[in-house]
């Protein structure tokens, strides 16, 4: 049971829900493939600014460049510091169902100098409102030309998923133009053009998607729990008395073993920073600065530390929790953790609300009081994640379902059974027209007399 519980933490160690792309989902398990990694160009600092807040499409991923070290501090203090090399940090994926066409999107307008300019003098409620889209018509021919381009490749890679879907069902008489009309990320009334109502469009589809992004990451969650739980208890009822006193106890032992790790810091305040000061950057607790901490984890150096930058700090806090080694302890349930942990920070010191943290917002975070006192941080194994009448109507849920997955099981079946049949009659029918060949060739030979003196057959 803890090996099938393990597997199935392995094969969902990302819990994501994304609007609309259970379409895809569904027919394509395993995501398209991205494409070469390629850095954000510096003249398009702008954008990685203000859109975040929008779409948050341009937040870099980087855990694995911690070591970078400030400009600002002794380096001699620093222990196996090495720079970053920004032209090898990939944007990471938005989790949207669009998210290459989207970066596809963002990397031409970048090539063209006009966009870019009016886009680092944009604010943050230009681009909302769709002024800053109006500037598409004065790109250049080729960037126009290239965007037209991928909108048409992007409107045939739903036509296909459209399709894929339909005939899955056996439809027939395919309305694409009809069907296009779900996906709200560009304009199906011009499936050739690239216009500046799709680029409106992407942004505001982005904006809404991301913004319940969080909060479907989090019922996603819930259902894994909830299934985790409906499925122990299924294992235990094919169980004996004796054989079920021993899972039950031994899954006691497990969670009591899970609970018992060391104290962990409250994520964003002066210990949780001190301690990455110290064992993840090798630097001298004593010599702990907010403003050279800030720099030194900011590894892209834009300025800001976006929703990635900020997870890499919970690492050490969930290594205290959290070992892939160990039975007892689930990876999903770490991301989760993870999740929470960056929602409270963000919270907390994002006064803005763009899902950025500014220097600024960063140091006045530095003064409050939770910094330097705070409230014990209760971990997920102190969470109750459902209650027992929730968890009763999701197992109603699975049994309705299971009963229509038996149903088309069985029609399944009986078609099986029957083309069996109809095989099995075709086969009959082939050997008894063998026989038949074979008896009319046996006669035709028997008429044959033997060859004469002269060497001619006689009929």
């Amino acid at each position: 049971m803890a090996a099938r519980r393990r597997e199935r933490a392995v094969g969902r160690s990302t819990v994501q829900s994304r609007r609309l792309g259970a379409l895809e989902a569904s027919l394509f398990p395993a995501s398209f493939q991205q494409a070469e990694p390629r850095a954000w160009r510096p003249g398009f600092m702008k954008w990685r600014t203000i859109l975040p807040q929008c779409c948050f499409i341009l937040v870099t991923c980087a855990l694995t460049t911690l070591e970078a070290v400030p400009i600002d501090i002794d380096k001699t203090k620093v222990k196996s510091a090495q720079p970053v090399d920004s032209a090898k940090i990939e944007p990471p994926d938005t989790g949207l169902y669009y998210d290459e066409y989207l970066k596809q999107v963002i990397d031409v307008l970048e090539t063209d100098s006009h966009f870019r300019e009016k886009l680092q003098k944009a604010d943050i409620e230009e681009i909302k409102s769709g002024r800053l889209s109006k500037e598409l018509d004065l790109v250049s021919h080729h960037v126009r030309t290239k965007l037209d381009e991928l909108k048409r490749q992007e409107v045939a890679r739903l036509r296909m998923l459209i399709k894929a879907k339909l005939d899955s069902f056996q439809d027939t008489g395919i309305d694409h133009h009809a069907l296009l009309k779900q996906f709200d990320h560009l304009n199906h009334l011009n499936p050739d053009k690239f216009e500046s109502t799709d680029l409106d469009m992407l942004i505001k589809a982005a904006t809404s998607d991301l913004e319940h992004y969080d909060k479907a990451r989090h019922e996603e969650f819930k259902k894994y729990e909830m299934m985790k739980e409906h499925e122990r208890r299924e294992y235990l009822k094919t169980l004996s008395e004796e054989k079920r006193k021993e899972e039950e106890s031994k899954f006691a032992e497990m969670k009591k073993k899970h609970e018992n790790h060391p104290k962990v810091n409250h994520p964003g305040s002066k210990d949780q920073l001190k301690e990455v000061w110290e064992e993840a950057d090798g630097l001298d607790p004593n010599d702990f600065d907010p403003k050279t901490f800030f720099k030194l984890h900011d590894v892209n150096s834009d300025g800001f530390l976006d929703e990635q930058e900020l997870e890499a700090l919970f690492t050490k806090e969930l290594e205290k929790v959290y070992d892939p080694k160990n039975e007892e302890d689930d990876m999903v349930e770490m991301e989760e953790e993870r999740l929470r942990m960056r929602e409270h920070v963000m919270n907390e010191v994002d006064t803005n609300k763009d899902r950025l943290v500014t220097l600024e917002e960063f140091l006045k975070a530095t003064e409050k009081k939770e910094f330097l006192e705070p409230d014990n941080w209760e971990t997920l194994d102190q969470q109750q994640f459902f209650t027992e009448e929730e968890l009763k109507e999701y197992e109603n849920l699975i049994s309705v379902q299971e009963s229509k997955l038996k149903k088309k099981a069985d029609e399944l079946q009986k078609q099986k059974e029957d083309l069996q049949r109809q095989h099995d009659q075709l086969e009959a029918q082939k050997l008894e027209y063998h026989q038949v060949v074979q008896q009319m060739e046996q006669k035709k030979l028997q008429q044959i007399s033997p060859s004469a003196p002269g060497g001619e057959s006689k009929i």
